[in-house]
């Protein structure tokens, strides 16, 4: 009965979490113990360079000037990107998109979503480290901050003396120059849903919409809050992604890691020294890890969902490992599969990589099919409930419709309107009109015919718009024709 019994793999509870710790860092200013009070543990981000800093910089630079630049672009003589909430369209380039394209918006955010699945499933979290606004911003706040109070441990040192004179102007300027670029900050995302060229004025004379210097407001102190304060608070406990991600990850999944194999055990020893002889491996635990990470974790513990997967680690041990003359890769972007040392190799290629991608082609596909297929008009009919019908003098019926027409393009373009399935009908109302870009006319019309023209009580019939300014452009609605007894 002895050999019945299950083995039970013993796998310890205790997770080893590395905690910033020194004087302003998880601590009270006035007390070496830790200041279990302080929902934010207080973390100095110590500069690193690198290729993957590097990348990140170039990156976050072509991020960052796009998103300055693309609402002060003019195309075909009006805002090339423009998302008016009011007027309910929103136009990007040559395209202007109105409610009745709901599609293209939910095929362009379905699109979003499994790339970012594959991206992840991939390479992890590369998006949090490389492209996320959170971590854009948050980096460049830290960019003043190093100018204004120096590097990590300066930092430290400042924030740990009394108020006096240098202190204080070197606080003042670093948040004034937060306040002012989140402010910039602020006009710009604004000036994504209203003309970005009278909003600059309209802030100067002060004849801005509320709604615009409300926006401006939230947006910069949210921006203030986000990137001077709360920083990764923003991606350990609010952002969602870093919580689901790990749905995505497998053994085959690139990610910030550490090869314990190599590094361990650690300890510190001079460069001519050899770890061998020492019983070392060749980590030498100096902590520089830990002091460039911008969520304030030990990647030596293993992958943690803290991790932005940033490469900042990396930089900074690669640097270690060069003045060592050991090999570069203590820590790497590597799999699961690689750190176990089994003789299989990592699959690149996979069956939910596959699927993501064949999903991923077949929504972009619909999407290019969508856009191809969509027209630059748009036509609704609108009829009077309270008399679908009325006689004449001369005993005709008459039926009276509303017409509502949309100019979806970006130019002005000539409309006709045509009946098909009706005989020996007269029409009263204007059938040819010019419709300016991005607007919507209603056209009143009435039909009118003999009874004994009309076989039925009620006959269907379609309202065809045609484009005349694009030859074959039509449009056709279905309605009906009320006779009456």
């Amino acid at each position: 009965m002895e050999n019945d019994k299950i083995k039970v793999k013993n796998i310890p509870s205790d997770v080893k979490i590395q905690k910033p710790n020194g004087s302003g860092q998880g601590k009270s200013l006035n007390s070496s113990t830790p200041d279990r009070f302080n929902p934010r543990n207080r973390i100095y981000v110590r500069a690193v360079k690198g290729l993957h800093q590097l990348l990140r910089r170039r990156i976050g630079f072509v991020g960052m000037l796009a998103f300055m630049l693309l609402p002060w672009l003019n195309f075909r003589g009006h805002q090339a990107v423009l998302f008016d909430i009011f007027e309910q369209k929103f136009t990007i380039f040559g395209m202007t998109l109105w409610p009745q394209d709901l599609t293209i918006f939910a095929f362009i955010l379905m699109i979003a979503a499994f790339a970012l699945f594959l991206v992840t499933t991939f390479y992890g979290r590369v998006w949090c480290g490389y492209t996320c606004p959170q971590t854009v911003w948050t980096f460049i706040f830290i960019w003043f901050e190093e100018k204004f109070e120096g590097s990590a441990n300066q930092r430290k040192k400042l924030d740990q003396r009394k108020m006096d004179f240098d202190k204080f102007w070197r606080k003042t300027a670093k948040h004034s120059s937060w306040i002012l670029f989140s402010l910039y900050t602020a006009i710009t995302f604004v000036g994504y849903f209203t003309p970005i060229r009278a909003l600059i004025p309209d802030l100067v004379t002060f004849d801005a919409s509320f709604y615009a210097v409300l926006s401006i407001i939230v947006f910069t102190v949210c921006t203030y809050g986000n990137a001077g304060w709360m920083r990764e608070i923003m991606c350990l406990h609010i952002c969602p992604y870093a919580r689901f991600q790990s749905a995505m990850f497998d053994k085959d999944t690139f990610t910030v890691s550490y090869d314990a194999s190599r590094g361990e055990k650690r300890g510190p020893r001079g460069r001519k020294q050899d770890p061998k002889e020492l019983g070392l491996g060749d980590c030498i635990d100096c902590n520089l890890c830990v002091q460039v990470c911008p969520t304030g974790i030990d990647i030596r513990n293993g992958l943690q969902y803290e991790c932005i997967n940033c490469g900042a680690c990396i930089d900074a041990c690669d640097g270690v490992m060069d003045k060592m003359n050991y090999p570069r890769g203590l820590i790497s972007y590597t799999t699961e599969r690689n750190l176990e040392a089994s003789s299989e190799k990592t699959k690149a290629v996979r069956g939910k990589l596959i699927g993501y991608l064949m999903v991923l082609v077949v929504i972009t596909g619909a999407l290019a099919a969508n856009i191809a297929m969509r027209q630059a008009m748009d036509l609704d009919i609108i009829r009077d409930r309270n008399q679908l019908y009325r006689v004449d003098f001369d005993g005709r019926v008459e039926n009276t419709y509303t017409l509502k027409v949309i100019n979806k393009a970006q130019v002005a373009q000539q409309f006709s309107i045509a009946i098909d399935g009706l005989s020996n009908y007269e029409v009263i109302g204007k059938q040819n009109f010019e419709l300016p870009a991005g607007s919507t006319l209603n056209v009143p019309l009435s039909v009118i015919i003999d009874p004994y023209d009309l076989n039925k009580p009620v006959t269907e019939f379609e309202f065809i718009l045609i484009n005349e300014s694009e030859p074959g452009e039509q449009l056709a609605q279905p309605t009906n024709f009320f006779k009456g007894r």
